[in-house]
């Protein structure tokens, strides 16, 4: 039977913003309180036209209003074990982002210790634009915790990344950090981006991969308490909040870097697509054009994802396969010739997803079975895989 007291004696103060998923609020309090937390409810001014204070006070929570009056901000902020801010606003972002304290909730948000988690909920455009992503950027960086967004249809009739994550999900989030996490101090290392394997002083060969997918699954697993080093390929992407990474060029120069994790590594990760190629030689000069062809002898680089997985003792091992087509005979068969734990197929000859896209299409393989998912934003099968890894991971330990 589902434990619903895992929030035993936790005070949680419930902040609500001016959103339409306010509506949620009734059933986030209702769980919360029968998970054994102790709740207050601070709405905003605007937040009362889409929830009705009645409705708060029926569940035994009347909530707290914006006020002037004593010192209730200081008395909310160190009574708060965990704040939530559900749904949170483009507006409230900004506000938090850059310290702004105007109301009863941002001033006890910026009195308070206690950590805090944000459910954004907007239009698509405003999430995704610009500014937005500065102050997610902003508040990630100083450990705030973002639980959604998720993607889907939407009030206004736009289909995008912008929905508040569902209540179901925002618990998780806070019994997760409660009771701690199957990954909760596991050492990982993550492989993503491409490899460049130098010709000579201004060419190479590389590849199409942007790093997103394993990006993602670093900052996944690092939001899931886990010690996560990142051994990153050339890409622009932004190092996630908490991940050590270390940047290298070449698949030698990430040979090394990941085995020199090898006494610590617990979990290993191999998201990098990385060249099994190079050239014999890579010339100091630039190569000047002689003639209507040219033939260039390649050597065979190490395989990282099978070395690690030879390691002894040998880390939680899961590889990646992205292919062009028999998907699922042809990452089978990597992962049975490899001896992984687990590896996750996508294709890349489908449009919207795979190299580049913000969305991927994987399928999970295992010894036993195949399991496809839907096809969905990375940052979202990325959250998905590091509870799936946590799962197998407390499975083998009380094998």
């Amino acid at each position: 039977m589902e434990n619903t007291r895992q929030l035993a004696g936790r005070h949680v103060l419930l902040g609500v913003t001016g959103g339409i998923a306010a509506y949620k609020v009734p059933e986030l309090v209702r769980r919360l309180r029968e998970r054994g937390a102790d709740v207050r409810v601070v709405l905003s001014h605007s937040a009362s036209q889409f929830v009705a204070p009645g409705a708060l006070a029926a569940l035994g929570t009347p909530p707290l209003v914006e006020t002037a009056e004593g010192m209730l901000h200081i008395d909310l902020a160190r009574w708060a074990d965990v704040i939530v801010i559900a749904p949170a606003t483009a507006h409230v972002l900004a506000r938090l982002a850059h310290g702004l304290a105007d109301d009863l909730l941002t001033t006890t948000c910026l009195a308070s210790t206690a950590p805090i988690y944000l459910a954004p909920a907007m239009n698509q455009a405003m999430w995704q634009n610009a500014a937005t992503q500065d102050n997610r950027a902003a508040l990630s960086a100083r450990g705030l915790a973002f639980i959604g967004p998720a993607e889907g249809a939407q009030a206004c009739g736009d289909t995008g990344p912008g929905r508040m994550a569902e209540v179901a999900e925002i618990l998780a989030a806070l019994e997760d950090r409660s009771h701690g996490t199957a990954l909760q101090g596991v050492r990982a290392v993550v492989t993503a981006g491409p490899t460049y394997e130098p010709l000579d002083a201004a060419r190479g060969v590389t590849n199409r991969s942007s790093g997103k997918m394993g990006y993602a699954i670093a900052a996944a697993l690092a939001e899931q308490g886990a010690s996560v080093t990142l051994v990153s390929g050339p890409t622009s992407l932004a190092t996630p909040h908490g991940v050590r990474k270390v940047p290298v060029l070449t698949a030698l120069d990430m040979h090394s870097a990941v085995l020199a994790q090898r006494d610590h590594m617990q979990l290993f990760v191999g998201a990098a697509a990385v060249a099994d190629y190079r050239p014999q030689t890579a010339l100091p000069a630039k190569l000047k054009k002689s003639g209507d062809t040219l033939t260039v002898t390649f050597v065979r680089n190490p395989d990282i994802l099978a070395e690690v997985a030879a390691l002894a003792p040998a880390p939680f091992t899961v590889g990646f396969a992205a292919e062009t087509h028999d998907l699922e005979a042809y990452a089978r068969e990597k992962l049975m010739r490899k001896g992984l734990d687990l590896i996750v197929a996508n294709p890349i000859d489908e449009p919207g997803t795979g190299f580049a896209s913000d969305h991927n299409r994987v399928t999970l393989i295992d010894r036993d079975g195949t399991y496809p998912w839907a096809s969905a934003p990375k940052t979202e099968i990325a959250r998905r895989l590091a509870l799936e890894i946590g799962q197998r991971l407390a499975r083998r330990s009380h094998a």
